[in-house]
C-alpha cells in the first residue's frame, strides 16, 4: 500500500514539474520574441537617426525649411580656444 502511494506521489511530482517547465519554456519563447521585436526595432531607428544625421539632410532641411543659407566669408568670425 505504501509502495502505491509512494508512486502516486512520484507521478503527480513528475506531471507537476512537466507542466511547470512547458511553462516556463513557453514563456521564454515569448521573452525571446519580444526581444526580437525591440532589436528590429532598434535596427530601425538607428537606421533613421543615421539618415536624419546625414551631412545632406541637415543642409537640405537649413536651406529649404528653415531658409538659412551660408554667411559671407567676410562675416564668419573664428574663436581660438
Amino acid at each position: 500500500m505504501g509502495l502505491i502511494i509512494f508512486l502516486l506521489i512520484s507521478a503527480m511530482t513528475v506531471i507537476i514539474s512537466k507542466y511547470r517547465s512547458r511553462s516556463l519554456f513557453i514563456d521564454i519563447q515569448k521573452q525571446e520574441k519580444t526581444l526580437d521585436n525591440f532589436e528590429v526595432e532598434w535596427g530601425q531607428l538607428q537606421l533613421e537617426l543615421t539618415t536624419l544625421t546625414e551631412e545632406n539632410r541637415v543642409e537640405y532641411v537649413a536651406k529649404k525649411k528653415l531658409k538659412l543659407r551660408m554667411p559671407e566669408r567676410k562675416k564668419i568670425i573664428y574663436l581660438r580656444p
